[in-house]
């Protein structure tokens, strides 16, 4: 058998089986007598078939195979893993949306972060062929048409991608709870784990075990629970209930608050820092050429003046 090497930050971008997911596909390739589906390796790490290999250590007479594939860094690794998760399997929302948070995370590093030749961009399966050095917000672009979301859910699914990781850090074991359904705490709770201070993230991550959804799961009903039914509904009630929905419906929409409108303000200066941290590595002529460099402060001191200007309460 081959001695094969699990990576726990590879394995832990796969969706985790529940111990009865697990057991069925045990009792599966044992019914076979082999593994279908091959180990999918680079060198000799597993990206894919984690579950499969802990079956084979177990059983070493099954038969399996072992197909490899290559890439340049770890990123391109991980972004292969989650769009491969994508692909394949029926994922609960939390899921996909960290899968697609993992892969915009690792493909901003492949774009920005880690430096290559220009060959070797090319080769790679998860950059554009026609532009290998992509922007935070065309690689957001890109991965929303690929996942049929919008390039807003790419950018919030990072957030909660990097929020779930810290809480996990933070109180090991609640990701697996998240993912799985066990617990289900609102999506920008998850995320602003992330967002705290180190010696807040415990805490922050602990309440997402008690936030007002999850107690309702956990929730019993008493055996002797009394259950009170509503009286039926007559003609009458049920038209007026209906007549009401209507006018609600046809009723206008409320503006935007102010809450949803600083979110939306938020994630805008994060799209702009991630646009100026692209720019300047791409071309760092522009910090260390004096000329170039006078250049920047000028074009970013209209962004101080206008914070002074709203720190003195106007914006005209």
């Amino acid at each position: 058998m081959d001695r094969l090497i699990i990576d726990p930050e590879f394995r832990d971008k796969i969706p985790p089986l529940t111990e009865n997911e697990f057991s069925q596909l045990e009792e599966n390739i044992l019914a076979d007598g082999s593994v279908f589906s091959p180990l999918v390796v680079w060198g000799r790490t597993i990206l894919d078939g984690h579950n499969r290999y802990e079956i084979i250590q177990k059983h070493p007479e099954l038969v399996y195979a072992v197909h490899k594939i290559d890439f340049d860094s770890r990123y391109e690794a991980i972004a292969w893993i989650c769009k491969n998760q994508l692909g394949r399997r029926n994922l609960t929302p939390e899921q996909k949306k960290y899968l697609i948070g993992q892969r915009y995370e690792a493909e901003k590093l492949i774009n920005g972060g880690d430096r290559k030749s220009e060959h070797a961009i090319l080769a790679s399966k998860s950059v554009d062929n026609d532009c290998p050095l992509t922007s935070p917000h065309k690689t957001r672009q890109r991965i929303a048409e690929e996942t049929h979301t919008t390039e807003a859910f790419v950018r919030e699914a990072g957030r909660y991608a990097k929020g779930l990781d810290a809480a996990d850090e933070a109180v090991p074991g609640i990701k697996q709870e998240i993912l799985t359904g066990k617990i289900t705490p609102p999506h920008k709770a998850v995320a602003a784990v992330a967002k705290a201070s180190p010696d807040e993230r415990r805490q922050l991550a602990a309440a997402l075990r008690e936030t007002k959804s999850n107690r309702g799961n956990h929730r019993k009903k008493d055996a002797g629970e009394v259950v009170y039914h509503r009286p039926p509904q007559t003609k009458r009630d049920a038209m007026r209930q209906i007549a009401e929905i209507s006018a609600e419906m046809e009723r206008p929409k409320a503006p935007s608050p102010e809450k949803e409108m600083l979110r939306s303000l938020d994630g805008e200066v994060d799209s702009f820092i991630e646009l100026c941290d692209y720019i300047f590595r791409e071309c760092p002529g522009l910090l260390s050429d004096g000329s170039y460099q006078r250049e920047v402060i000028r074009v970013m001191r209209r962004l101080k003046d206008y914070i002074e200007k709203i720190e003195g309460g106007s914006t005209s």
